[in-house]
């Protein structure tokens, strides 16, 4: 599993990987799987470990008090999965994380990534890049969320992310998008009949 976690780390670095820098990321990251639908952390418990996905698929979300389901991440292979907030702050997490597809990921904790983030040149340039991307991708969602009608959020999720349209039902993206499961299905039809 590690191979494939190198792979994805030489798409963001020009650095070279040398042997003890491999020999430290092995030690750091811990491989483990979940079945569809185990969680990898519950609201109220602290995210002491971020994942990166190998295989498999997953999802973020909150629960309201009538039992509401509100996606804020998806992931797939290549994607990390873990709440930000509750790792940083040692904070309880609010959300849950599980698997929506059996998963096979690699395993971080926080102290581990500083240790990397100081050791592996190539891993910190890698963090610094995916940073940056995260906060333009919360950026556009949070404008999307405020401003843009439905059919806008469907096209710019669909035109963004279509490896995640394959990968999860139609509930699921709904809920991401902010809709009703009812809504996203009209302007599913619309489009289809606009093209």
């Amino acid at each position: 599993m590690l191979e494939a976690f190198l792979d994805y780390l030489k798409k963001y670095s020009s650095a070279p990987i040398s042997e003890d820098e491999k020999t430290l990321l092995a030690r750091s990251f811990i491989p483990s799987k979940l079945r569809k639908r185990q969680y990898l952390l519950q609201a109220g418990e602290q995210c002491k470990q971020f994942a990166f996905i190998v295989n498999g698929a997953m999802r973020q979300y909150s629960v309201d008090d009538k039992g509401n389901e509100y996606i804020v991440r998806l992931g797939v292979e290549g994607w990390w999965m873990g709440d930000r907030e509750s790792w940083v702050m040692a904070t309880p997490s609010i959300y849950h994380i599980d698997a929506w597809e059996d998963t096979q990921m690699l395993l971080v904790t926080r102290g581990n990534v500083l240790e990397l983030l100081k050791n592996v040149p190539a891993f910190n340039e890698m963090t610094c890049q995916l940073d940056e991307r995260n906060n333009i991708a919360n950026q556009r969602r949070l404008t999307s969320a405020i401003s843009a009608n439905a059919e806008k959020r469907y096209t710019d999720f669909a035109e963004c992310y279509p490896e995640l349209l394959e990968r999860f039902p139609q509930h699921i993206i709904a809920s991401y998008l902010g809709i009703t499961k009812d809504t996203l299905s009209r302007v599913k039809r619309q489009l289809m009949q606009k093209s």
